[in-house]
């Protein structure tokens, strides 16, 4: 027999679900107030890019000198072949292949 769920349980997956729900909401509604032109339409289009070089590079500067060979590597592919895939699995061999034999 399984235990039953508490009821602090449902309210909590109940909060944490209206709260996502209104963010998301709240992003849309804000979003059309927003000029879709202009500087703020260009800093907009920069800000995906922006994020992910925040989440990449903590890992880079953590890897030392093969992290940034790494990230080189990575940005030779991407540039020479437009590939994304391919430049990350290059990316992640270095890293593979500094650790497994340094």
């Amino acid at each position: 027999m399984q235990p039953a769920i508490e009821t602090q349980v449902i309210i909590a997956v109940a909060l944490a679900a209206a709260v996502t729900y209104s963010l998301r909401l709240g992003g849309l509604l804000l979003a059309s107030r927003f000029p879709r032109s202009g500087r703020f339409r260009k800093g907009m289009d920069a800000l995906p890019g922006a994020l992910l070089f925040s989440l990449v590079l903590p890992s880079i500067v953590a890897e030392g000198v093969w992290g940034l060979i790494a990230a080189a590597v990575t940005a030779l592919v991407v540039l020479r072949s437009r590939n994304t895939l391919a430049a990350m699995l290059c990316g992640m061999l270095v890293i593979f292949l500094a650790r497994r034999f340094s």
